[in-house]
């Protein structure tokens, strides 16, 4: 059975059209059931009827020309009821009705189940008999099963406008086609979309008109006799290992290589228009579906020889391709599957317009970036057919989520006025550089920075940052191919502490792990956000933890604004065990003549343990400073990287702020440093609260810091904590929000964070 229901899968995301998916489907679960009827019914989303888009048993002529209202018979009361029907005489049902034309009615028994995706009913799938008999529950169990698994590749299909053709170059009649996703970044982005993948993966390769077919077939020929040298190279190399049975698997290769029959297939589709590495990806994955689908196992294991075969040849294709900063001749809208921070730093940051990522969560550190540098960014946009959008007109909105392809002249005026009106807030931001973050009643907070590169620097101190809350020190590991020698280390931490002196710089050790890899330091676990990261990682390899901690302590000689802080400490052990390396650190800088001063020491308060051993852990260190971002996830048991369940994700979740101020009345009296360094501190609305519950210090990306400022500049203490004292009473996290929204109107202050026209546009 899951055999069946993984092949039924697998032809059905081949289908090259919306039409012929869904005739896969119908022809498929007919024969696999032995139904004598199967129909797919799927949802208008302008009328809400169901329609019948296709069937084998009934009349196939009646497709896409009969509908049922969302009211009227058995196949809207599955979709009311998002839940199987089963009845073994649907005609004495009181919701049975008959559609005239479709010869329904010699068919007794009745089986529907909803096609569910994101918790939308997409359509119904039913099968029928002519005899009277109720579906056994093993059958009603393997349609639950396949429906579930076919709305994600219906839901796609949906996405594009339901379009009967979904061919590589086929553009969708009409505009303004809406996706929602996650927002990553505040702002919009009105431009063409350029696609990024990761090299040699096929499956992301998206399909693109070629602008030189003769030249893409050239290219193909050459990386096609590239792979043949290095195939017989490498049989060569070891043939004398090997026996003549596993010899007899480079010239399997060589076989494929030479079989006209595939060569042809590329040059065909490169000559219909798609470039080289679209047509190897269409023609590959084409064969894949072919083998996968096959009885004997043998020949379903030659898949993955082709599929070996297709990323040789296309690591040769990427090979002769212009880098990606070539391809940007004006600034462009990034789109991707998984966008990362590798990918960035390929593309001059002046060409970066927006960013879309299909996958990630408004959290992921691809959106931490896009916020640290003010670009607008969507996350999360799992419906987007990202590989059509190359060259395609695109607008990014980063406040509400949205991405439109394909944008109307209407709608790109109303998101033009919203550009001008965040230019006019811009202007407006700049008079408030060199004034000090104190409210209307003279409370001051301090607003400090996070950041992780070097040109971080003169985009905190042009927008009045007061200090460092937040050194990432495994940003200039992750870009590099091992790990950053000590005098490396001192060098790139003495540019951050000299940027800032004498104002303090907070500087956090090694934090990998979780979803911060190094290429050359791969962690692989089954739960790797419960697993090896932050401190448990080195404090297990002292070379590393007192390397970086000499780097710091050294590259601080003279300046004395250093303060160090560690990451992901879960127990009071941590503490005191990291402590006495620091000394023992600072000790052997001290005897190598260094002028140094022993550095301030504090603890990120980011897992639940930690939040209930916070008296403990003031007595050991100096200051605190809570990651909301991790704190949230870790209390609400969500990864805020999958885009899955990134709508449970939500710093204002009354237990996390429960959290957040029990933290403060804790160590009210202790006279430690407390601060925010996560995301949360860069949300206006989220400043408001922290500083309502005590917290003087937070820390947050640069293009955050104005809108913070202006708000907390505009308000009293009174007010913020009659805000603070309403909003805890609440027990949903969308309630806060509201309220929160509410009473920064009531204030006057909303009208800082963004530009009204948002409210407005849809």
């Amino acid at each position: 059975m899951l055999s069946l229901l993984r092949r039924i899968t697998q032809e059905v995301t081949a289908a090259q059209s919306l039409s012929a998916a869904l005739d896969i489907i119908v022809r498929r679960v007919r024969r696999a059931m032995r139904a004598e009827v199967c129909s797919i019914y799927l949802v208008d989303t302008n009328t809400q009827e169901y329609v019948l888009m296709a069937t084998r048993g009934l009349n196939a002529d009646m497709a896409g020309n009969i509908s049922l209202k969302a009211d009227e018979g058995l196949v809207s009361l599955v979709g009311r009821r998002a839940e199987p029907v089963n009845l073994e005489d649907a005609h004495i049902h009181p919701s049975f009705h008959y559609l005239k034309g479709t010869g329904e009615e010699r068919y007794r028994s009745f089986l529907g189940v909803p096609i569910i995706h994101h918790r939308q009913v997409l359509g119904v799938l039913v099968v029928q008999h002519e005899d009277k008999r109720r579906f056994d529950e093993g059958e009603e169990a393997f349609l639950i099963t396949l429906s579930a698994q076919l709305a994600g590749v219906i839901a796609h299909a949906e996405a594009t406008g339901a379009i009967t053709n979904l061919s590589p170059n086929a553009i969708p009649s009409g505009s303004d086609f809406r996706y929602k996703g996650i927002p990553g970044s505040s702002g919009v982005a009105i431009g063409r979309g350029v696609v990024v993948f990761p090299p040699a993966d096929l499956d992301v390769i998206p399909d693109r008109i070629s602008t030189d077919p003769e030249e893409d077939i050239q290219d193909f020929y050459q990386a096609l006799d590239a792979v043949r040298q290095d195939i017989r190279r490498a049989s060569n190399r070891i043939s004398q290992h090997l026996s003549a049975d596993e010899k007899a698997l480079f010239d399997v290769y060589l076989k494929i290589l030479d079989d006209n029959s595939i060569a042809g297939e590329v040059v065909r589709k490169i000559q219909e228009g798609n470039w080289a590495q679209g047509a190897l990806r269409q023609v590959i994955q084409a064969h894949i579906q072919q083998f996968n689908r096959m009885d004997d196992p043998y020949l379903r294991e030659r898949a993955s020889d082709l599929r070996d075969l297709g990323r040789r040849i296309l690591s040769h294709l990427q090979e002769k391709a212009p880098n990606l900063s070539e391809r940007f001749s004006e600034p462009s809208i990034i789109i991707g599957e998984e966008l990362t921070a590798s990918m960035l730093g390929e593309i001059p940051i002046d060409k970066i317009k927006g960013l879309v990522s299909v996958m990630g969560s408004g959290n992921s550190h691809v959106a931490i970036l896009a916020r640290a540098m003010g670009i607008p960014t969507v996350m999360g946009a799992l419906d987007l057919p990202y590989a059509q959008l190359d060259k395609v007109d695109l607008i990014v909105d980063g406040y509400l989520g949205k991405v439109y392809t394909y944008p109307s002249e209407a709608l790109i005026e109303n998101y033009q006025q919203i550009v001008d009106e965040e230019r006019q807030l811009e202007e407006e931001y700049e008079t408030l550089k060199d004034l000090p973050c104190e409210t209307l009643d003279g409370r001051r907070l301090s607003l400090y920075v996070n950041t992780g590169l070097s040109a971080d620097i003169a985009r905190s101190l042009d927008r009045g940052a007061e200090g460092i809350g937040l050194y990432r020190t495994e940003v200039p590991f992750m870009v590099r191919d091992r790990f950053p020698t000590e005098a490396e280390q001192v060098v790139i931490y003495r540019q951050q502490l000299e940027g800032f002196a004498p104002a303090p710089v907070t500087v956090r050790t090694l934090d990998i792990g979780g979803d911060k890899a190094l290429p050359y330091f791969p962690i692989n676990e089954a739960n790797p956000f419960l697993g090896w990261r932050g401190i448990r990682v080195t404090l297990d390899h002292l070379e590393i933890f007192m390397a970086q901690i000499r780097a710091m302590i050294k590259a601080s000689a003279g300046l004395h604004n250093l303060k160090i802080m560690l990451p992901m400490i879960s127990n009071v052990a941590e503490v005191e065990e990291a402590l006495a390396l620091i000394r023992r650190a600072y000790a052997e800088v001290k005897e190598e003549g260094y002028d140094v001063k022993m550095p301030q020491v504090g603890v990120m308060i980011e897992i639940p343990a930690a939040v209930y051993q916070v008296n403990e852990l003031a007595e050991l260190v100096d200051f605190l400073s809570v990651g909301s971002n991790d704190l949230t996830q870790y209390l609400l048991a969500v990864d805020r990287n999958n885009p899955r369940v990134a709508d449970l994700y939500n710093s204002f979740h009354p237990s996390v702020l429960r959290a957040l101020y029990s933290i403060v009345d804790q160590v009210r009296d202790e006279g430690v440093g407390l601060s925010v360094c996560g995301e949360m501190a860069g949300d206006p609305m989220g400043a408001i609260l922290l500083m309502a519950m005590g917290y003087d210090v937070l820390s947050m990306s640069s293009t955050s810091l104005p809108k913070v400022k202006a708000v907390i500049r505009n308000i009293s203490m009174g007010q913020a904590q009659a805000m603070l004292d309403e909003v805890m009473k609440l027990s949903h996290a969308e309630a806060v929000t509201q309220t929160m929204t509410r009473l920064m109107r009531e204030a006057n202050i909303e009208r800082l964070i963004r530009p009204s026209k948002t409210n407005n546009v849809d």
